[in-house]
């Protein structure tokens, strides 16, 4: 690393160090959804191999959610695959998700976070599910930030799924259609949702300079704030999530008044 390298690196955390003195901890959002998007830009860039900028894009999730951490976050919702995902290449695909099966595992075994699903575990290979449902019972008592891990994930997936159980709910307990018809209200199928009794996010980070939400948590992001990052994930810095915090609380949140 030359001397330009190591200022512009000293810079940037004294910069960083100021964001966060004047972070108003009663101001940042309890739910953050990230959609962890550029890994494959990033090891082309770097000149790397997709499964290289995949395992480091999963590198950056323990550092992230400390971050989340120390402004007292506690609930994240990370995107990790996406119905879509399965579409790729089997040369990618199957190694993305052992990737994805290790990260699990290490936010299981940090001892910080409470690990819970969301996403349709019919698409999964049957090893990952045994090992979402083992994280998930091994992090059931922890008192920390809950972690969301978003795989096999599609909006609209999510929604045909909620409608779907409600449908079933209701046979198992013998409610007619009619009555079904008249009960049915927002209330009702949120709670059919993966993520039931959880809030909704306050904030949708997407990273790599795309400005769409590509079917992430459509029902739940009704009256979310959006904040979009060119910095690609593998890239992610405290001082770019910092920003974002900042970026937040100065918003004048509506609700649709």
């Amino acid at each position: 690393m030359n001397l330009r390298d190591k200022l512009r690196g000293l810079l940037v955390r004294l910069y960083a160090r100021r964001v966060e003195g004047h972070l108003d901890h009663a101001q940042v959002p309890k739910h953050i959804g990230v959609i962890m998007d550029g890994n494959r830009r990033w090891a082309k860039a770097a000149g790397s191999s997709t499964v290289d900028g995949h395992r480091a894009g999963a590198g950056k999730i323990e550092e992230f959610l400390g971050w989340c951490t120390e402004t007292d976050v506690e609930v994240v919702t990370l995107w990790l695959l996406s119905t879509d995902n399965f579409d790729r290449p089997q040369e990618e695909l199957v190694p993305l998700l052992g990737i994805i099966e290790d990260v699990v595992r290490t936010l299981a075994a940090d001892g910080r976070w409470r690990v819970h699903h969301v996403g349709t575990p019919d698409l999964l290979p049957s090893g990952m599910q045994t090992v979402l449902k083992e994280a998930e019972e091994a992090t059931a008592h922890v008192d920390g930030i809950l972690v969301n891990v978003a795989i096999g994930y599609g909006g609209r997936q999510e929604i045909a799924d909620a409608v779907r159980s409600m449908l079933l709910d209701a046979q198992d307990k013998g409610t007619s259609m009619e009555e079904l018809a008249e009960a049915v209200d927002i209330d009702m199928i949120g709670r059919h949702l993966y993520t039931s009794d959880q809030p909704d996010p306050d904030l949708v980070i997407r990273t790599s300079g795309e400005q769409r939400l590509s079917g992430f948590m459509l029902w739940q992001t009704a009256h979310s704030e959006y904040y979009f990052c060119d910095v690609f994930w593998p890239a992610f810095r405290k001082v770019d999530f910092l920003r974002a915090m900042r970026d937040y609380a100065a918003r004048h949140r509506r609700y649709g008044g």
